[in-house]
């Protein structure tokens, strides 16, 4: 029989193994669901996410930092490249529990959607990232997100679904092989000013098994956008953890602007007086 000493430490450890995510978690600096829309060509955007977790998971995965009380900023420049194609990075840092902060890495991102006109309401799309991230941050440090992209829209509702695969080149999650990590939005419009609704987001872990309920991430947020200011972009949320393995309490902010040139304004002509 152990001794009482050892048999406690092992518990120990047990049950934070257990409180702990066994799988990737969803990105925590980058907490958006994509609509299928691109910088129109030559068009450059910066986006700024602000995310943070006052009441968050006290334990991690080795050497991954806990995400209890960290704030996480993402500097996100775009340029589209075509009317289908835009390109897009993440610059990531992180202020932690202890106030210190760091670098949290980089990612780059090709996304393809359907060209505007495509269709008077669904749009399609799939973004294409890879990303290198110190291990304190995510312990695979080299990662690959596939991300399709089916959204719908009409006057009073948008809606957008993101079936995302990530998969670890690296680290305890790279023989786990790729997880899932769905994502849903579902907005109402009142009258093109401001939209509510709410967002989802989960990871399911590895294809090869599911992870069970309590292991899993899973996130509702309640969100608002600023639809009224063209060319500028402001997503606010408060999500709540569903389970165990999820952060209890997260705000989150996008803050976002495209320099894009409103078309001219055709000054209007008279109408052509009667010829005597």
């Amino acid at each position: 029989m152990l001794p009482a000493a050892r048999a406690a430490a092992l518990a120990t450890a047990l049950a934070g193994l257990l409180a702990s995510p066994l799988a990737r978690a969803t990105d925590p600096f980058e907490i958006q669901v994509y609509d299928g829309t691109a910088n129109a060509p030559g068009v450059p955007g910066l986006e700024l996410h602000i995310n943070t977790v006052p009441i968050g998971l006290k334990t991690a995965p080795t050497p991954e930092y806990p995400e209890n009380a960290q704030t996480h900023f993402t500097l996100e420049p775009s340029l589209g490249l075509f009317r289908w194609w835009e390109l897009g990075g993440y610059f990531e840092m992180a202020l932690r529990g202890d106030q210190a902060f760091d670098y949290a890495g980089v990612k780059l991102r090709n996304k393809f959607v359907t060209p505007p006109g495509w269709d008077a309401r669904w749009r399609l799309g799939l973004n294409i990232e890879f990303s290198l991230v110190p291990d304190t941050y995510d312990r695979g440090r080299w990662a690959n997100e596939l991300r399709p992209i089916v959204a719908w829209e009409s006057p009073q509702l948008a809606f957008a679904f993101n079936p995302i695969v990530d998969t670890s080149f690296a680290g305890p999650d790279a023989s786990a092989g790729p997880s899932f990590e769905p994502c849903v939005s579902l907005a109402y419009k009142v009258r093109e000013a401001v939209s509510f609704g709410i967002e989802y987001y989960a990871n399911l872990g590895p294809f090869s098994g599911f992870l069970p309920w309590q292991q899993e991430e899973q996130y509702i947020y309640e969100v608002v956008n600023l639809l009224s200011v063209p060319h500028f972009e402001l997503n606010a949320g408060v999500g709540e953890g569903l389970t165990d393995a999820s952060n209890r309490l997260v705000f989150k902010t996008i803050l976002g602007y495209a320099w894009e040139k409103d078309p001219p304004k055709v000054a209007a002509v008279p109408p052509m007086t009667a010829r005597r």
